[in-house]
């Protein structure tokens, strides 16, 4: 048994969510491209979103050399620096027809880690600009499934406790995404002493200083 959502739903969770980011990058005003992203506090609005669109861009263009390191996502950054933010969405909307009949043929579990990243960004996106929404999209329950499916083949004893608290799939998804604090994971039911098992050789960490309450 997987906890992964189906292909299709998975594929299309990831084209609304990438109309909710183009329409999201194109309110803004231009000067909001230098906001730093508290979530993120190395990348700027523009380099974030500049980020979420080259994924995209890599992926069309065969660019899969460390995929998902450090290097990979920095080079995203600096390939795309400079252009506005209506210039990114623009791209970001015209990769569609190249980068969407190849979606059904990423591996399941690289697809909907992906979309589990995305979704993420797309958050930390909405909190630097203040424009909080879509807590319960699709996309946000792709990045649960992703994270039970990823917490099942980890089989550390105990684990399965921490998806057992009853809280939103939206706030799992930040719990596990190093978007919470210990505090604000204690007060949400989540074993912090668990979690930190879970996440140990992973690049995602628990914050101890709260970024959004």
């Amino acid at each position: 048994m997987t906890h992964l959502l189906a292909d299709g739903e998975v594929s299309a969770a990831y084209v609304e969510l990438r109309e909710r980011v183009v329409q999201l990058l194109r309110s803004l005003p231009e000067d909001a491209d230098e906001i730093v992203v508290p979530h993120c506090p190395l990348w700027t609005v523009a380099e974030l979103a500049s980020h979420l669109m080259g994924v995209n861009d890599d992926i069309v263009n065969g660019r899969l050399e460390g995929v998902a390191t450090d290097e990979w996502t920095q080079a995203q950054v600096e390939r795309h620096r400079g252009k506005s933010l209506h210039n990114i969405a623009d791209e970001f909307e015209a990769l569609a027809e190249r980068f969407d009949p190849l979606l059904p043929h990423i591996p399941a579990m690289a697809r909907s880690q992906m979309t589990m990243d995305a979704v993420t960004h797309e958050h930390d996106l909405r909190h630097a600009v203040g424009h909080p929404g879509a807590r319960d999209s699709r996309a946000v329950k792709v990045g649960v499934g992703w994270i039970r499916e990823w917490i099942a083949q980890r089989n550390l004893a105990g684990s399965e406790t921490l998806l057992a608290t009853g809280i939103s799939d939206f706030d799992l998804l930040r719990c596990f995404t190093g978007r919470r604090s210990e505090r604000q994971v204690s007060a949400l039911g989540i074993d912090v002493t668990m979690l930190k098992r879970v996440l140990q050789g992973s690049p995602l960490r628990i914050p101890t200083a709260t970024v959004e309450e």
